[in-house]
């Protein structure tokens, strides 16, 4: 799977105001701003991009994801 797919598949199922993904085609870092985190915990977020995902890693299409998730406020405070 290339990293664009994912990219692609993850803004269509969760509104998003960035999203970028690298990897090697099993292995992906994935950076998900959207304010549909606002007031959610880490593991909440996580399990949001994985819905998204839908059944990609029980197909073992996707062998890995590193997360990092942030509402467009807490991305803007990280970029300084």
């Amino acid at each position: 799977m290339h990293p664009d797919e994912i990219k692609t598949i993850i803004e269509a199922g969760l509104e998003c105001q960035h999203v970028a993904v690298s990897g090697d085609g099993r292995h992906f870092d994935a950076l998900v701003v959207s304010d549909a985190f606002e007031g959610k915990r880490s593991l909440a977020r996580h399990r949001m991009v994985y819905a998204a995902l839908g059944d990609r890693f029980d197909t073992e299409v996707l062998h890995a994801l590193a997360l990092k998730t942030f509402t467009e406020g807490e991305w803007r405070d990280a970029k300084g």
